[in-house]
């Protein structure tokens, strides 16, 4: 299969020495393109090490095509090396298992079949992983023949087959919003932002823009992404609830807006490409999947002129006075701290360029401070919210995209995936990587923990700090580095085109008071 893959010139094709790096590479190029990622490893242990990124990718229901290498039946079960049980190794995280046969010529005819179904079956109604299990036998060197012919009566495969909306089902959402005082969640999913803030702008509602979801754009007036800062102002969120939500894709990381959002006790409609729903407080009245940016359109053409009122006006003007006092905040703050990197991150970047997120606290300081700008496309991985494989989940976006990638990660998050830095100066792409350097897990210092436990207690279980030199971490796999104390410096390095590592050293408890400051000031300026 390896040299198989490697004749093919229309294929492109990356090693990586770790499969798990190799897996979570394949998940950010299919992320990026939209197009399933071959994955290709051996037998035994190998395939065990793609599992977590399949998880991933089953959550956030990104395609790949799991191609793992086995045993041949005489050798299962008897003890040969290299060699376990592989049959339904992922269980339900895959679309479709399919353990396929010792390859034999005979068989050929139906190869196409097999791979077209199980292509198919990744770019379903709700896209995913798919695992195929492929026997061989001795000799593994061989000269690959070749294909079979493609069948004439063969159709292109259409990825991810949408429903459409009845007229009873866009009634139904009509009466919900008619004539109410609402917001948009616009979550991560497939849909034009303009058509959202279109959206907003007939409804008179405020448009809450996870960076995620490219609404968060400068030139509109619906636009609100200091959400999660001004809802802390209790007076203002109590006075301030809607009359109906609609959330479109998934929820903001916000914990703050999504306690708020439960609490207003108002119909929720959440409308998703596909079937998932995603409601952990159970309060969505409606849910409905379908072309997210065609149900808009509809709802645009069928509501009625936003009336002249206050109500947008006052998110507005929240937003405004919210971004203000951001900005006076952390211009204030002696040294640099992670939510003026994350603000600062966003905004530097070049037009066209991605901007990957670790989860922890960079996913949430860029949706609290990141200001709205335009030509950046934010990713990250949440299906699981898990911190592994992010460098290299980081390095596929930049493989497939071939555009400026930068990086926001915190330092334990690295440690964890180390092995995406292998041969990365080899990759020929422009990764910008930064790191947060805390030494520990920063986001524990936010949780009830903190202060109840005793400082080692929670410096050993929660803390857990590190001592491993960052830049010399870079300098062992010939990366380029440096670290960075204050923002001009942060201005000047992410100008330098990657495979590049800029750390910043922040202290956690710090970090903690710099939030509590900026909260403060956006709540005294509303």
């Amino acid at each position: 299969m390896a040299l198989a893959l490697a004749k093919r010139n229309e294929l492109e094709l990356h090693v990586f020495h770790d499969e798990r790096s190799a897996a979570f590479a394949a998940l950010g190029i299919a992320k990026a393109s939209g197009v399933p990622a071959i994955l290709l490893c051996t037998s035994g242990t190998a395939a065990v090490e793609f599992h977590a990124a399949v998880v991933e990718a089953h959550h956030a229901e990104i395609p790949i095509l799991v191609c793992t290498a086995d045993r041949p039946p005489e050798l299962q079960n008897v003890g040969a090396p290299q060699t376990i049980d592989q049959i339904n190794l992922y269980g339900v995280a895959v679309r479709l298992f399919h353990n396929a046969a010792v390859a034999d010529d005979l068989e050929q005819n139906n190869w196409r079949k097999l791979a077209r179904t199980l292509f198919a079956a990744s770019l379903g109604v709700v896209p995913g992983p798919v695992h195929l299990n492929l026997q061989f036998r001795e000799p593994l060197v061989g000269e690959p023949n070749d294909l079979p012919l493609q069948s004439a009566n063969s159709d292109e495969v259409i990825a991810n087959k949408v429903n459409q909306i009845s007229g009873r089902q866009l009634k139904k959402i009509l009466d919900y919003v008619a004539g109410k005082n609402g917001v948009i969640i616009a979550g991560t999913d497939s849909y034009d932002p303009q058509t959202v803030l279109s959206l907003g702008a007939a409804l008179g509602w405020p448009v809450f823009a996870d960076p995620r979801s490219g609404a968060r754009l400068p030139e509109s007036k619906v636009v609100i992404a200091a959400m999660d800062s001004i809802l802390r102002n209790q007076q203002f969120a109590e006075s301030h609830k809607p009359e109906v939500i609609l959330r479109l894709g998934a929820p903001l990381v916000s914990k703050v807006v999504n306690a708020w959002l439960a609490s207003c006790q108002v119909p929720q409609v959440v409308l998703t490409t596909t079937p998932t729903l995603i409601d952990p407080e159970r309060i969505t009245s409606m849910h409905l999947s379908g072309d997210v940016g065609e149900i808009c359109n509809l709802i645009i053409d069928y509501s009625p002129n936003a009336a002249v009122g206050s109500w947008l006006d006052i998110w507005s003007d929240a937003e405004d006075k919210a971004q203000r006092a951001i900005n006076e905040t952390l211009s204030n703050e002696q040294f640099l701290s992670e939510p003026v990197v994350a603000r600062a991150i966003y905004g530097l970047l070049p037009e066209g360029s991605n901007l990957f997120v670790s989860s922890s606290m960079p996913i949430r300081d860029l949706e609290w401070f990141a200001a709205p700008r335009t030509g950046l496309k934010v990713l990250a991985n949440r299906g699981v919210n898990g911190i592994d494989g992010v460098v290299s989940t980081a390095i596929g976006v930049a493989l497939a995209t071939k555009a400026t990638t930068a990086l926001l990660i915190g330092d334990i998050a690295l440690l964890h995936d180390t092995n995406g830095l292998l041969n990365l100066g080899n990759r020929k792409i422009d990764l910008r990587i930064i790191v947060l350097d805390n030494r520990g897990g920063g986001i524990f210092s936010f949780l009830p923990q903190a202060s109840a436990l005793a400082t080692d207690t929670f410096e050993k279980v929660f803390g857990t700090p590190h001592d491993v030199d960052i830049e010399m971490l870079a300098k062992s796999h010939r990366i380029e580095s440096e670290t960075v104390e204050n923002l001009d410096q942060l201005t000047e390095a992410i100008v330098q085109r990657g495979p590049y590592l800029i750390r910043v050293v922040t202290d956690r408890n710090e970090n903690v008071r710099v939030h509590d400051r900026i909260n403060q000031t956006v709540s005294l300026k509303l």
